[in-house]
This record gives structure tokens, C-alpha cells and sequence, in this order.
């Protein structure tokens, strides 16, 4: 037996109070020692949702009415034996019904596997290890109803990730707005370095994580990778400075995390050939990226406005020969001078 089925929980996040009335008129027509009226009925709503509220809350007749004829419906799977008899009193055809006993469908079972495995990824944060007992709960409702079901969504992740154990404390800290300590090396130093840090969000982008925030009040904004942190210590006694960033400003011009000046934004026009327009035009570069053109032959003229930035030129180069720079000139002879590279290491 279960609580909640999967549509319950979607019209949980709607409409609580309407649950409150099927729950409530379930163990009243549970209830054969009495016999209950459509008036029976929109009371004992009233005082259920009161119980909730706290409040005085009037159900209406017509509420209580569209309740019994949604509760008939299999619309939340319900299916209810709902029937009047004496032409006024109303009760369940079988006696051992009740909304809370339905046996999950295959539906129910695909969405909450997935939902499983959604929550997984974050199993490094503490936030969401108050629900390993509800997860492992309902994993083990899943299993037995489906019988170990293969899972139809697959996420991308890799456990060799280096620096996911840092996530919690970062998260914690930026939480309870405290300061941390930091020992850090960099790709490109030599020895690694601790400092004070002033955590402002964290931020994912290609599988790699990153803590976004300032040394001090008056230093610039800085990015971090997680994967670079060698140790984290909290400093309780040093005040976080105050601050007012903000994320989608901050990273507006950007692809990555890799955030340029003002100088270095660019207006990008690109040609794609036609294999790739298709996937350009779905899964755009950046928010704004507009297609000026189109040939018969399906080829793409595209327009983005971003930093010029070492992701940029990654995803360019990811594309390789079925995308040309046209403009602007300097990034057009960048990426030729990267692809004539490539070409060369591949002639030895």
C-alpha cells in the first residue's frame, strides 16, 4: 500500500487542497456506519481543509460535486465505485476500496525509475540526504512492482570526477553566507596556494564544476574548479562581504564559465553546412543566436553575439570542417591556424 501515486504528486504540486477533499471524502465513504449526503460530504471538506488551513475555508457545492466526478474518472487513476443509493446518500460499491490502495501503473513506474535517478546525481549534497530513506523506500516499491525494470532515460556521469567532495561544503557555505579557506592549485602553477574566499554560487557547465565568487570586497570576481581544490576550511570569524551578483547578468555574453571583458564580445556569422543546420538550429550556441539565412541546399547562415572566450573556440572546433567563420576576421584566422595544426600533426 502507498500513500501517493505519481499524478497525486503532480496535483499535490497544483492544487494541495484538492487532495485534501479526495482524501477526506475517501474515508467518508469508507465510513458504511453512516450514511453520508452530498452536504455530509462539503462539511467534512470544510473542516479538513480548516485543520490544514487554519482558517475557515467554504467548499462549495459545485467543488465537492466536479470532486466526486473526478474521483469516477481514471484521470488520477482513481476509478472510484462512487453511488448514490436513496437517491441522495453516496457511498462505495465495493466496501474495500479506497483511493489509497491502487497498485502503481506502468507509467507510475517508469517516472518514478527515472525520478530515482535524477535524484542520484546529487547524492553529494547534504541537502538531499534527508531523503535517502524515502528513496530507498521507494526503490524498493519500485523493484518489486516492476521487477528491476531497465531505466529509460540514462544521464551522463562520471564518478572519476575529481573535486565532488568538495560540493556539500561549498553548497553549505554559500548557504549560511560563510567565508572560506581555500588551498588551490591551478593548471598552470606550480605549487599551490591558499586564500581567503568568498563564495558566491556554484556553477556546472560540461561535467565540471565550479565556485564562482571574490577574494575580497574589491578584487574581481573569480572562478574556481572544483577539481583544482586541494582543501576547504570554513572561516566563521571573517564577515562575508556583501554583494549583489547575479548569475544570468554575469554570464549573459558567455558560453562556459570563462567570463571576458566588455572589449572581447563579439557579433560571430557563421555558415554551417546542411547535415549540421538542423542540430545548430535546435540546440543553439547561445540565447543570441538567429539564423539569417538559409540556402536550397539547406547550408545555414548563422549570427551570435558572445565573448570570445577558450569555450567558444571549443565548440567551434568541435565542429570541425562542417562549420566556417566568416566573420570576424581575427577569430576566422584562429580557428584556421588551430585546424592547419591539426592537419599537420596528423601528416607526421
Amino acid at each position: 500500500m502507498r500513500s501517493f501515486n505519481v499524478y497525486e504528486i503532480y496535483v499535490m504540486a497544483t492544487n494541495k487542497n484538492a487532495l485534501i477533499r479526495y482524501r477526506t471524502i475517501d474515508k467518508c465513504l469508507q465510513n458504511r456506519q453512516r450514511k453520508w449526503t452530498l452536504d455530509d460530504l462539503i462539511n467534512a471538506c470544510s473542516d479538513a481543509l480548516y485543520e490544514f488551513e487554519g482558517k475557515e475555508s467554504n467548499v462549495s457545492k459545485r467543488t465537492v460535486q466536479l470532486d466526486l466526478q473526478f474521483m469516477r474518472s481514471d484521470k488520477l487513476g482513481y476509478n472510484a465505485p462512487i453511488v448514490v443509493f436513496e437517491r441522495k446518500f453516496y457511498t462505495y460499491e465495493d466496501p474495500n476500496y479506497t483511493i489509497t490502495d491502487i497498485p502503481l501503473t506502468d507509467t507510475d513506474l517508469d517516472i518514478l525509475s527515472e525520478s530515482m535517478e535524477m535524484l542520484r546525481q546529487f547524492k553529494d549534497f547534504s541537502l538531499f540526504s534527508e531523503l535517502n530513506g524515502v528513496i530507498q523506500k521507494l526503490e524498493d516499491k519500485i523493484y518489486r512492482e516492476s521487477q528491476d525494470q531497465n531505466p529509460i532515460i540514462h544521464i551522463e556521469k562520471n564518478e572519476l570526477l575529481k573535486g565532488l567532495q568538495h560540493l556539500d561544503v561549498i553548497y553549505q557555505a554559500i548557504l549560511k553566507k560563510i567565508v572560506i579557506n581555500i588551498n588551490y592549485k591551478s593548471f598552470s602553477a606550480r605549487t599551490a596556494g591558499s586564500f581567503i574566499f568568498h563564495p558566491f554560487i556554484l556553477k556546472e557547465f560540461n561535467n565540471r564544476w565550479f565556485v564562482i565568487g571574490k577574494k575580497s570586497k574589491n578584487s574581481p570576481i573569480m572562478t574556481l574548479a572544483l577539481d583544482r581544490i586541494l582543501e576547504i576550511n570554513l572561516e566563521l570569524s571573517i564577515p562575508v562581504i556583501k554583494h549583489h551578483f547575479n548569475a544570468n547578468e554575469y554570464y549573459n555574453n558567455t558560453i562556459g564559465v570563462t567570463v571576458m571583458k566588455e572589449k572581447d564580445i563579439i557579433t560571430i556569422i557563421m555558415k554551417v553546412d546542411s547535415t549540421n543546420t538542423p542540430y545548430v538550429e535546435t540546440k543553439p550556441f547561445h540565447h543570441s543566436q538567429r539564423l539569417i539565412e538559409k540556402s536550397k541546399k539547406g547550408e545555414g547562415i548563422f549570427e551570435l553575439t558572445v565573448s570570445h572566450n577558450f569555450e567558444l573556440e571549443r565548440l567551434i572546433l568541435g565542429f570541425g570542417e562542417t562549420i566556417e567563420i566568416i566573420e570576424p576576421r581575427r577569430l576566422r584566422q584562429r580557428i584556421k591556424k588551430k585546424l592547419e595544426r591539426a592537419y599537420l600533426q596528423y601528416q607526421n
